[in-house]
């Protein structure tokens, strides 16, 4: 079943990438997002939920690219390691980090995705050090 999980999660972050719109076939209708970056920002739930913080990430940014660079199998939980790179839109300053989602599956679907501004706290998130 983990091989099962990180396909999964290679399909859905590929998905991601391409800043299509969302492959519901993914994404459990209940599927929960929390982003660890922002200190006030509330958890994301449901699809409208993974909706709205597609777009109050993408409003962040005049333009945006992601390239994952490595899946790390945790049975029931992935971990995948992304390059982004962005240009802010309001401030014009363009950077380069890595950025990590640990994301959950159940039943051949993602049921949560947990964003981090590092490996290391993904990592962490998920019992294993760096």
């Amino acid at each position: 079943m983990s091989q099962e999980n990180v396909e999964l999660v290679q399909k859905a972050v590929a998905h991601f990438e391409s800043l299509a719109p969302p492959d519901w076939s993914l994404l459990h209708e209940e599927i929960e997002l929390y982003g660890h970056d922002l200190l006030d920002a509330g958890p994301y739930h449901g699809h409208e939920g993974y909706v709205r913080w597609l777009h109050d990430w993408l409003d962040a940014w005049s333009q945006s690219r992601m390239k994952a660079e490595e899946f790390i199998d945790r049975g029931d939980r992935v971990v995948a390691v992304l390059r982004v790179s962005a240009t802010g839109r309001d401030s014009g300053i363009a950077f380069q980090h890595q950025n990590a989602f640990v994301y959950a599956t159940q039943d051949g679907k993602v049921v949560r995705i947990d964003y981090f501004n590092s490996k290391k706290q993904a990592l962490k998130a998920v019992g294993r050090a760096e």
